[in-house]
C-alpha cells in the first residue's frame, strides 16, 4: 500500500518561511471538520524552522531545519491519546481529531519532537496535518511543498519497500532515530544541522609573500587511525564534515610538495576552524 512521506533537504532550505506562511494561510481562520480546528493567528507554528550556525569566520556554515509533525508509525502521542483522539490513516498520515481531542492538553507533552501545539481558545491540541484535507480533495501534494521555491520539501506517496530504497540511495535520515518512532518525515543532508566539522586554511610564505597552498594532501586521524582524507582547494581551504560533536581528540596531518609536513591536534566539541596553517 502506498503511503505519504515528506523529504526535507536541509541543504536547500534558505529560511524563506514560505512553507510556514502557506500553513498559516491555509489554517488560520479556517476549520476543516474531521481534520483540524482553526489555527490561532498568533503563537502557533505547525511548521517551524530552526537555525544552526557551525564554525567560525571565515569558515561558517549556517543550516536551517524545517520541523513539523513527523507522522510516526509508532507515534507516542497515539499511545497517550484518550478516546481514540489521534489516529493513523492507511496512507500514513496521523491526524488529531479536533472533537475527540478537546481538553487533552497532555498530548502536547506526548510528542518528543515538540510538534503538537495547544489551542487555548478551542481547547484542543493541534499539529501539521500533511494538508490531508487537500490531498483527499485531489491535490498532488501539501501546500507547503507547492510553495517551496528551493525544492527543500518533497512529498512522495510510495509503498514502504520503495521508500526504503529511496532512503538508502538518497542517504535519508530520521530526525531523532534514538526515539524509535518510525517517522514518515525524512531528512537529507541532515549533517549540516546535526554534525560537526574540522576545517582550516593552508598557506606558505616565499619571497616575502604569503600565498594559499592548493592541492595539499590533508588527512584526519582519530586514535591513531586515518579516518578521512581530502585536498585543499584553490583558496587553500579544507574541511572534514559529518563528525560527531564532542567526539574528542583528532590529529590533522598536512603534506604538500616542496614543504615539510605539518600536523595539528584538535579536541572537537562544536565545529572548529583551525585558522591559517603555515607550512
Amino acid at each position: 500500500m502506498s503511503k505519504w512521506n515528506l523529504i526535507v533537504d536541509v541543504a536547500n532550505c534558505t529560511n524563506c518561511n514560505l512553507c510556514v506562511l502557506a500553513c498559516h494561510d491555509e489554517h488560520v481562520g479556517n476549520a476543516f471538520p474531521g481534520y483540524s480546528e482553526e489555527m490561532p493567528k498568533h503563537g502557533h507554528k505547525w511548521i517551524e524552522i530552526d537555525r544552526r550556525e557551525r564554525g567560525a569566520g571565515p569558515m561558517v556554515d549556517v543550516a536551517f531545519l524545517p520541523k513539523m509533525c513527523q507522522h510516526c508509525d509508532d507515534a507516542p502521542c497515539m499511545e497517550k491519546a484518550e478516546n481514540g483522539a489521534i489516529a493513523k490513516r492507511d496512507d500514513g498520515i496521523v491526524l488529531i481529531d479536533p472533537v475527540k481531542a478537546r481538553g487533552q492538553r497532555h498530548l502536547v507533552d506526548a510528542c518528543p519532537y515538540g510538534a503538537i501545539w495547544w489551542n487555548e481558545e478551542k481547547q484542543v491540541p493541534q499539529a501539521w496535518t500533511f494538508d490531508a484535507h487537500l490531498l483527499d480533495d485531489g491535490w498532488a501534494e501539501p501546500r507547503a511543498v507547492t510553495v517551496c521555491a528551493t525544492a527543500a520539501l518533497r512529498s512522495v506517496k510510495v509503498d514502504d519497500a520503495e521508500m526504503q530504497r529511496m532512503v538508502r540511495e538518497e542517504g535519508l535520515e530520521e530526525l531523532r532515530p534514538d526515539l524509535g518512532t518510525k517517522p514518515r518525515v525524512w531528512y537529507k543532508n541532515l549533517h549540516r544541522y546535526s554534525k560537526a566539522f574540522i576545517g582550516g586554511s593552508v598557506e606558505s610564505a616565499s619571497g616575502g609573500k604569503v600565498d594559499c597552498v592548493e592541492g595539499a594532501r590533508v588527512t584526519l586521524h582519530s586514535s591513531g587511525t586515518r579516518i578521512a582524507e581530502t585536498a585543499t582547494d584553490v583558496y587553500g581551504d579544507f574541511k572534514f564534515d559529518h563528525l560527531d560533536p564532542d567526539s574528542g581528540a583528532y590529529r590533522v596531518e598536512i603534506a604538500a610538495d616542496g614543504h615539510a609536513p605539518k600536523s595539528v591536534d584538535v579536541t572537537l566539541g562544536e565545529s572548529t576552524y583551525l585558522g591559517e596553517i603555515r607550512l
